[in-house]
């Protein structure tokens, strides 16, 4: 057992005026598994390459071990898996390697195969599996769920388990919760670590959020009365002054005591009033507010929007899942669930009237209006304001929609291509959101959102109940969002 300490850690970008960290100390230890939680663009990933030691900062960080990240890089991709792989991991024997695999259901021949041939979830997990057999080393895991459907967030959930010595930066609050036993989160003013999964975290968290509003709210309204009462005491106070210089024989002496006192009395209720407005001061500083988002779906004239009948997505001539058939009626909301690969991206093209070849029949009801919103963002570039005019939607609700979602008003002045992964994600749901449609056809649309926003995207569809078809691999957002799952 070792520690990895922080001390007043430090750090901004060259072409930054703001510190993404100031002054941060904390310390974790190396046999810990910790899920590394917070707002997207706060500096999870950029922690992680600092310490990897690839960014000069102020402070100190200390650790008896050294580091292996992951995603890890992987140059000329046409030579056999297990050549890669024994770079990664050049001490380890090929029966340990082979032992990792099978705990992460990738098959043997993998191995002998070009590393270009496997999915990308297949990489992922002979990538983890190789970094791990790295003995005495501690793993930075950055966002490993984004290749994964969900059968295989569960099998790496349970592999992590196994494991131990990592940070694992993730949304997926189920897949977190399977493997994690103790919680790094950059809040709002600070970093803290806690014990115990995700859900346990966050219960803690909102507790300790509810505690300070009710003290909030409880201070507020002593600091209003301790104002209103001193106002009162200085005006008597002031009144009993003047009476010593009134007409007639008065006790100067007796008036000037009890003025004094009541301007004492009046000077220790605004100490109080100081302390309160002090104490009230540190309150809610880790506030995460999730504002409402709104949608405005259109109503179909027809139940039906769409209708598959025995369709299947066909590449090289060969179909790539089974035929399927399904209806999309209105006010349903349809998961697409199945393996990588299986063609559920295939059938959300289809759907948007995409060219690709498949058997079966497709039928679109007359008029319907889709929003649609791909897995890919590196269609992304220029200003927001660009990207408003060049979509058709209203900039002022547009980028309101990103403020709700955490966009600070200096995003606003960036260029897309700067943005984080997380924030162009959003900017891609909040044009969605923007757009009045029958049906809303997304694909993917939380990878690499933050868990807040993930939770103001399910309040949304709850209140507003759109029709949509999805395809997402997070399973708490399945299970309150889905109405329907069809298998692929």
């Amino acid at each position: 057992m070792s520690m990895i300490q922080i001390e007043n850690l430090t750090f901004a970008y060259p072409s930054s005026h703001d510190n993404i960290f100031e002054n941060v100390t904390f310390q974790i230890d190396t046999d810990w598994k910790l899920g590394f939680i917070g707002r997207n663009g706060r500096g999870k990933t950029t922690f992680l390459h600092l310490l990897l030691g690839e960014y000069e900062y102020h402070g100190k960080i200390q650790s008896s071990v050294p580091f292996d990240y992951f995603p890890y890089s992987v140059k000329d991709k046409e030579r056999p898996t297990a050549e890669i792989l024994s770079e990664v991991c050049p001490l380890a024997e090929e029966w340990e390697l082979l032992r990792e695999l099978s705990y992460l259901e990738v098959r043997e021949e993998a191995l002998w195969r070009p590393f270009f041939t496997l999915s990308n979830g297949e990489q992922t997990k002979v990538l983890l599996a190789a970094l791990f057999l790295n003995d005495g080393r501690f793993l930075l895991i950055d966002e490993p769920t984004n290749h994964l459907d969900t059968k295989a967030r569960e099998t790496v959930s349970a592999y992590l388990k196994r494991k131990r010595g990592f940070i694992l930066v993730s949304h997926d609050r189920c897949f977190l919760d399977g493997c994690v036993d103790h919680i790094l989160s950059i809040n709002r003013s600070n970093i803290e670590v806690q014990s115990g999964n995700f859900s346990t975290w966050f219960t803690n968290f909102q507790r300790q959020q509810q505690f300070e509003l009710a003290q909030n709210a409880k201070l507020k309204k002593s600091i209003d009365k301790m104002q209103q009462a001193s106002q009162r005491t200085s005006v008597w106070s002031n009144r009993m002054e003047a009476t010593k210089y009134g007409s007639g024989p008065v006790d100067r002496g007796y008036i000037g005591h009890k003025s004094a006192k009541m301007m004492k009395r009046s000077k220790a209720i605004e100490v109080r009033q100081q302390r309160a407005i002090e104490e009230k001061s540190g309150l809610l500083k880790n506030l995460e507010t999730v504002e409402n988002l709104k949608i405005s779906p259109l109503l179909y004239f027809s139940d039906t929007l769409a209708s598959f009948s025995g369709v299947a997505p066909i590449f090289d001539g060969k179909a790539v899942c089974r035929p399927v058939s399904f209806e999309i009626k209105q006010g349903e909301r349809i998961v697409l669930d199945g393996r990588n690969g299986s063609g559920k991206t295939s059938l959300l093209k289809l759907l948007i009237g995409q060219p690709l070849e498949h058997q079966g029949t497709l039928a679109i009801g007359s008029g319907v209006k889709l929003s649609y919103v791909p897995q890919d963002t590196s269609m992304l570039h220029g200003s927001l304001s660009e990207f408003a005019t060049d979509s058709h939607i209203d900039e002022s609700l547009f980028k309101a929609i990103l403020r709700k979602m955490d966009f600070s008003r200096i995003q606003f002045e960036k260029k897309m291509e700067d943005f984080s992964d997380g924030q162009k994600k959003k900017v891609l749901i909040a044009k969605s959101l923007c757009e009045r449609a029958h049906l809303y056809v997304w694909d993917e649309p939380l990878n690499y959102i933050d868990i807040y926003s993930r939770i103001q995207i399910e309040n949304l569809i709850k209140s507003f109940s759109p029709t949509m078809i999805f395809v997402e691999h997070d399973r708490a957002f399945r299970n309150t969002i889905a109405t329907q799952t069809i298998q692929i």
